[in-house]
């Protein structure tokens, strides 16, 4: 079967949130991390199946989703896990959120890397947590975590260690030897973790592959969290059908004792379109990730030829994390959407002056969005 990333669907005027925010402007959305890709045929008939039941009462996780989940960690990753280990979620955010609140106390704080993903410092402001930020610093091509300036920033309340694998904004995917000495780190300072690897699945450098920090060891397991997600990958982040793998008891009880009465329980499409993802969607995420790979080298070459700008290429993502700190602007998000490209705005990951970038759109959009930036650089 052939698919088309190339086809034009109008999200416009649908209850699309990246396209509603520039409604009625001649505005090109490459900001929030959703792509513009029909989701994959047997998601799409798998729901319509479901739809076609025609009753939608309390649900449950299905005992074969559970199974296929339990099937791929060990497929993929070499990765035993206990069914019972697994938590569904509506969503990945909330995650990270009940995390922070259940495995640490108010006087306690968090690690995280930075620049990272925005709701990984908004976890711990809405917790009343501290959060010690670990640098990121670009070495031979690659985002990675500088853990001896971590090391030196530490106030000795810490007690969770929160991971973006691959890492977002950076598109870095972890090594195992890096990953393992961030493990170390955690031991080192008896430090939890919660690893955010939603994007594991959307792997572009070849011979590049996703290791769960929490596989490393029987240690590894004890003391994480580890939220994945098929809503990225198969583009069914509407959905909300999220996962947490929590292999202690202890932290496990403590994170559903967190979420009860608070965050609800899964939506019952959410399961049929993560169960058909797992199980059906292989061939259409391999041409989806052919046709991100030609998007990210395009549009890498292009941005780099650009005066002022700068991007590496990442590794795992769709989402570019490009460097405009050259350029002779103050606020480089807002001077592009001027030009009617809508990026997000790195200030709000902890880098003012980057912005974030999704190519996960059809290439004739995404070289109209370069040319628009392209040419209002030129009138500067």
């Amino acid at each position: 079967m052939t698919f088309n990333f190339d086809e034009v669907i109008d999200r416009r005027h649908s209850d699309s949130e990246k396209w509603g925010k520039y409604a009625g402007q001649d505005t090109i959305p490459l900001w929030v991390a959703d792509t513009d890709f029909r989701s994959p045929p047997a998601v799409i008939e798998a729901l319509q199946q479901r739809v076609a039941h025609g009753v939608f009462g309390y649900g449950a996780p299905p005992a074969s989703l559970i199974a296929l989940f339990v099937e791929r960690m060990a497929q993929r990753y070499q990765w035993t896990i206990q069914p019972d280990w697994l938590v569904f979620l509506p969503g990945l955010v909330c995650g990270l959120n009940l995390t922070v609140r259940a495995l640490t106390a108010a006087d306690q704080g968090t690690l995280a890397p930075h620049p990272i993903y925005p709701p990984f410092m908004k976890s711990a402001h809405l917790a009343g947590r501290s959060q010690t930020a670990m640098p990121l610093t670009l070495r031979d091509g690659r985002w990675v975590v500088d853990l001896a300036a971590a090391e030196a920033g530490m106030s000795g309340q810490e007690r969770l260690l929160m991971l973006c694998n691959p890492q977002n904004p950076g598109g870095t995917v972890y090594r195992r030897e890096e990953l393992a000495a961030q493990l170390a780190f955690a031991q080192r300072h008896d430090l939890l973790i919660c690893s955010d690897e939603i994007h594991c699945d959307l792997l572009l450098e070849p011979g590049v592959r996703h290791t769960p920090i929490a596989a490393l060891s029987s240690d590894a397991e004890r003391r994480s969290v580890t939220l994945m997600a098929p809503s990225k990958t198969f583009n069914i982040a509407g959905l909300g059908a999220s996962v947490a793998i929590i292999p202690d008891a202890q932290l496990r009880s403590r994170f559903i004792a967190a979420r009860t009465g608070i965050v609800p329980q899964v939506d019952i499409l959410a399961f049929v379109a993560a169960e058909a993802a797992y199980r059906h969607g292989q061939p259409w995420l391999d041409a989806q990730l052919d046709y991100l790979r030609a998007n990210r080298d395009h549009l890498s070459a292009r941005i780099n030829a650009m005066p002022g700008l700068r991007t590496v290429s990442v590794e795992g993502s769709y989402l570019a994390w490009i460097d405009a700190s050259a350029l002779p602007v103050e606020q480089p998000q807002a001077f592009f959407e001027r030009a009617g490209v809508g990026l997000s705005d790195g200030a709000d990951f902890g880098a003012p002056r980057f912005v974030r970038l999704n190519f996960g759109c059809r290439r004739a959009l995404l070289d109209q969005a370069l040319d628009r930036m392209a040419q209002a650089i030129a009138t500067l």
